[in-house]
């Protein structure tokens, strides 16, 4: 399993998703490469997010899962580019991809670097589109051009209590709160905007996407 550290939430999302020892991580050495700010002087182990392949019921799967202890699971430059070479490697295999989301938002420090690299993966995404499965589950954050990134899914999971999906804060809308009116919760976006397709705990989530996969093709060229 390379040097993925399993005892960090992102780590043991893998695990709980994908069959018993078949994840191997890419780009595990990957840090950011960002010197402004003082930006070198603070640790980015895989910059924030764990990128691989393994399988689930022995169908191929590629997926991310964003790292919360570092910056917060901010994405940056290389973050987003770790997610791209994902996306570029299921295309070429013909298999679905599955993001497991948990985001402190845009990394503002890395300014057109990261907002260059956020551009690629909406392309990724939409060449993807219809030619193989995109699958998207939130556990923490998803919030401002981030939430881009479930609405061009095919499938949006979002845990019920600690998940947040946004484009902008609910209080941005004049006289709401998030006490009033919490726009960016899970019941909301499943009951309300539908953007989400399932809630649930974080147990519940892994083993329908799980179920989801077995019963997905793997490509459009693929018979269901």
């Amino acid at each position: 399993m390379g040097n993925m550290a399993t005892e960090n939430a992102a780590g043991a999302r893998i695990s709980s998703l994908l069959d018993a020892g078949s994840f191997v991580e890419i780009g595990g050495a990957v840090t950011a490469r960002n010197t402004d700010f003082n930006m070198q002087q603070k640790e980015t182990p895989a910059d924030g997010v764990i990128t691989g392949y393994g399988v689930i019921d022995g169908n191929l799967v590629y997926v991310y899962s964003q790292d919360a202890s570092v910056l917060g699971g901010a994405m940056g430059e290389m973050h987003a580019k770790k997610i791209a070479n994902i996306y570029d490697m299921a295309m070429k295999m013909g298999a679905p991809v599955i993001g497991l989301v948990d985001c402190a938002g845009f990394r503002l420090q890395e300014a057109t670097d990261a907002l260059e690299a956020f551009g690629s993966l909406y392309l990724k995404q939409t060449m993807a589109s219809g030619v193989i499965p995109q699958i998207t589950a939130i556990f923490g954050n998803c919030g401002g051009g981030l939430s881009v990134v479930p609405a061009l899914s095919d499938f949006t999971f979002m845990e019920k209590g600690a998940g947040k999906l946004f484009v902008n804060s609910p209080n941005a809308i004049p006289g709401n709160t998030a006490a009033k009116l919490d726009t960016s919760s899970a019941e909301f976006q499943s009951e309300k905007s539908g953007l989400v397709d399932e809630i649930g705990s974080e147990e519940e989530i892994l083993e329908s996407i799980r179920s989801l996969v077995c019963m997905l093709p793997c490509n459009n060229e693929e018979d269901a």
